[in-house]
């Protein structure tokens, strides 16, 4: 196993797979045989999504694109599964163990709620490398940590939103009250604060657990974005998950910015009615580490294995430059470039909290 500290950056492309129905949640293959192999061989990838699943246009989606380019470049098939309302980690590690014994490798769990699943399911299976997306295990042989400094590219959509708003009103809103969410909201606060003094950040998280729907709601979000906007708000930053999609559709009803999170959600084909007021999105290269952990078990014959953490130093998160107003913003860009040079050489901070 090597252990390493960065991730490539893969140019991805989504595609649509057919739906299945399984005992541990539904699924998409294209192999319809199975195998009780777990002697670390593999027939493909098994990955299993985050709440709010495969659509949230998002955190799942970009794991999804890194999925089905593993299978295209690799010639393998996978079989991805969805989680189910109300689930228990003793669902999840099922789903997990029940991916192992048909042979896929790697299986990665999606988000940061499979931590006690991969742990378990990894010490069962040893010879078959399980990632996870947002959480860093105790260091296990056969797992990979693929987590991310979300605080780095949320601190550039603090200087955006800084430089873009007229009302020196910004909002941010987090899908959940946990840790990794306040990366989001403290690297976008200080991005705000250090680009222009005066400009209020209202903050608000959804939910203070997964189970109620933080990740997964997007009328939540919505409610929450229209009271930052009728407040005052004329950017808002959310990082709520399938939620923030009504984030996006409060901002386009009321003709103000938003910034998305996790993919370039101005490209996302379900958001274009509302892409003409995505500013830009916080990136981070979830489908990359993905599509990294595959090449190296299948591929390279090299697992992964210990922290793979992104930044903007390794291209690992960004902003997005699809929207031109955002683009072709040279005063916008020039403070960007900036920033971003300030984080890589150490001379900015970033907190975490």
């Amino acid at each position: 196993m090597r252990r390493v500290s960065r991730i490539a950056v893969a140019g991805v492309a989504t595609a649509a797979l057919a739906v299945t129905v399984s005992a541990c949640g539904s699924s998409s293959s294209s192999s319809t045989t199975s195998s009780s192999s777990s002697s670390g061989t593999s027939k493909g990838i098994g990955l299993a999504y985050d709440v709010g699943g495969k659509g949230d246009q998002s955190f799942n989606d970009a794991a999804y694109a890194g999925f089905t380019k593993a299978e295209k470049d690799f010639g393998v098939s996978g079989r991805d599964v969805e989680p189910q309302d109300g689930e228990s980690d003793a669902d999840k590690t099922q789903r997990l163990e029940t991916l192992a014994r048909s042979g896929y490798n790697p299986v990665i769990g999606v988000g940061f709620a499979y931590a006690p699943a991969v742990k378990e399911a990894a010490a069962k299976f040893p010879n078959i490398t399980f990632g996870i997306i947002d959480d860093e295990q105790d260091k296990a042989a056969n797992v990979a940590d693929m987590v991310f400094h979300e605080e780095q590219s949320s601190y550039l959509a603090g200087v955006t939103a800084a430089l873009t708003t007229k009302t020196n009103t910004v909002g941010f809103v987090g899908g959940v009250d946990v840790p990794l969410i306040h990366k989001f909201a403290a690297g976008f606060a200080q991005g705000v604060a250090d680009t222009k003094k005066g400009v209020k950040v209202k903050s608000q998280y959804l939910t203070q657990t997964a189970q109620e729907g933080g990740f997964s709601s997007p009328d939540k979000g919505q409610a929450a974005a229209e009271g930052q906007i009728e407040a005052g708000a004329d950017v808002v930053y959310a990082a709520a998950g399938l939620s923030g999609q009504g984030v996006i559709k409060a901002a386009a009803a009321h003709k103000v910015w938003a910034i998305g999170v996790d993919s370039d959600q101005y490209n996302q084909k379900a958001l274009a009615a509302y892409k003409p007021y995505i500013l830009t999105s916080a990136l981070k290269n979830v489908q990359g580490a993905v599509y990294d952990l595959a090449k190296s078990v299948i591929k390279d014959k090299k697992p992964l294995s210990g922290e793979i953490r992104g930044s903007l130093s390794n291209g690992g998160v960004g902003l997005a430059d699809s929207n031109p107003v955002f683009k072709n913003n040279a005063t916008l860009q020039a403070a960007l470039k900036k920033a971003e040079a300030g984080i890589k050489d150490g001379s900015i901070t970033v907190k975490t909290s």
